[in-house]
């Protein structure tokens, strides 16, 4: 009894570790899609994630996470850059050549941060929104 328990609990292990892998290289696998980290303004722990930005709208997915919905959905037209700087001392948990946003979006103030690799292409996907009317 005790042998088959530990066999099933071992089999799900692997289920879950597999469905955890799948996912992220689904996530991975397109077209704009990047690792970014995301922290709301006064968090103190940046969560990490996949970001999917085309069209109009990013889609940011916990990295951590078995759902198969975006944790964020950001609408293009609604980002503005605020500021851009190099991790410090209290963003241990990012790569030391990851750079930070400080964006203004719909959802509200939020802090982006990504390799510097690609920086260029995700500003310009910002800066490329039709314009829009107020």
């Amino acid at each position: 009894m005790t042998t088959a328990l530990l066999v099933l609990v071992g089999l799900l292990l692997v289920a879950l570790v597999a469905a955890f892998l799948l996912r992220r290289r689904f996530l991975l696998s397109g077209l704009g899609a990047v690792t970014m980290w995301l922290r709301p303004p006064g968090a103190a722990r940046w969560a990490v994630g996949v970001a999917w930005y085309s069209g109009e709208t990013l889609l940011w997915y916990r990295a951590l996470s078995l759902s198969v919905r975006p944790n964020r959905r950001l609408c293009r037209s609604q980002f503005q850059i605020d500021a851009r700087r190099r991790p410090t001392g209290e963003d241990l948990s990012l790569p030391a050549d990851s750079v930070i946003l400080t964006c203004r979006t719909g959802a509200g103030p939020q802090e982006l941060a990504m390799d510097s690799s690609t920086v260029t292409g995700f500003l310009s996907w910002i800066e490329s929104a039709p314009p829009v009317d107020r």
